[in-house]
């Protein structure tokens, strides 16, 4: 990341917003998972519709801040590490302690840290690439594949053969069958797209050209959460179910 003095503190404030989002759209989730009110199911599955929204948000500021760090392999292979270790908890642990329906099996932690290995490889050719070229690719690219969990792309105009969608092992790239079930799920197809989109554009903010408002502070609450998201994800869920099993002592 650039030097604190020139620090885009609006980038942690775009990524500490969309945590608190996730956050609150989780929330519903153990409502209904862990206090098994059906009415929180309903609110997660309605705020699922605007999801996309606030998760494009925080993958392409991540992308951005690839291009102004300094080892974006380095720092892929700590968030896949953790993503590995969220898997490994909900779908191994916790159906061993006996709580199940909560697996996550390539996650946004999952989806990042590989999106940063990947870009770290490409910055070479990101660094001598044509900018507009590289955003108008990048656009192109994750919206022609947008769909891609959905056996088509171009949104329906190109058809996929469903021999891709057989079993599950290229899920991580939005490929899988009936039986595939994860609470949290970011294929990089198209998502790596998005983060590659950002480290394209994170050419101008390497370069300094974005405006004051970009270096200006706004919330200080959000750049907290912002530059300490890999945390926050990690520790919300465990936290989010403590709060609702000692809720559930009560009702």
């Amino acid at each position: 990341m650039i030097k604190d003095a020139k620090r885009i503190l609006v980038l942690d404030e775009i990524r500490g917003f969309a945590i608190v989002c996730m956050i609150f759209h989780h929330m519903f989730y153990d409502i209904g998972f862990v206090l098994e009110l059906d009415w929180g199911y309903r609110v997660f599955n309605f705020l699922c519709t605007f999801q996309p929204v606030f998760w494009a948000a925080f993958i392409l500021t991540s992308g951005i801040c690839s291009r102004l760090s300094r080892n974006p392999v380095k720092r892929g292979i700590i968030v896949l590490a953790a993503g590995i270790a969220v898997s490994l908890v909900t779908a191994v642990i916790m159906p061993a302690m006996g709580i199940t329906g909560a697996e996550i099996y390539f996650g946004i932690l999952s989806c990042l840290g590989c999106s940063m290995i990947i870009t770290g490889f490409l910055m070479p050719l990101i660094n001598k690439g044509n900018e507009k070229i590289g955003l108008l690719l990048t656009a192109f690219l994750f919206f022609a594949t947008y769909k891609i969990s959905e056996k088509n792309l171009l949104f329906g105009l190109v058809q996929l053969p469903d021999a891709l969608y057989q079993n599950n092992i290229f899920n991580p790239f939005g490929f899988y069958n009936g039986s595939f079930k994860s609470a949290d799920y970011f294929p990089l197809i198209p998502w790596l797209f998005m983060f590659l989109f950002g480290a394209v554009f994170g050419k101008y903010a390497k370069e300094e050209k974005f405006s004051e408002f970009a270096y200006k502070s706004h919330s200080e609450l959000l750049q907290f959460v912002g530059k300490n998201s890999l945390w926050f994800y990690l520790a919300h869920q465990p936290a989010l179910y403590a709060v609702m099993y000692f809720i559930k002592l009560f009702i």
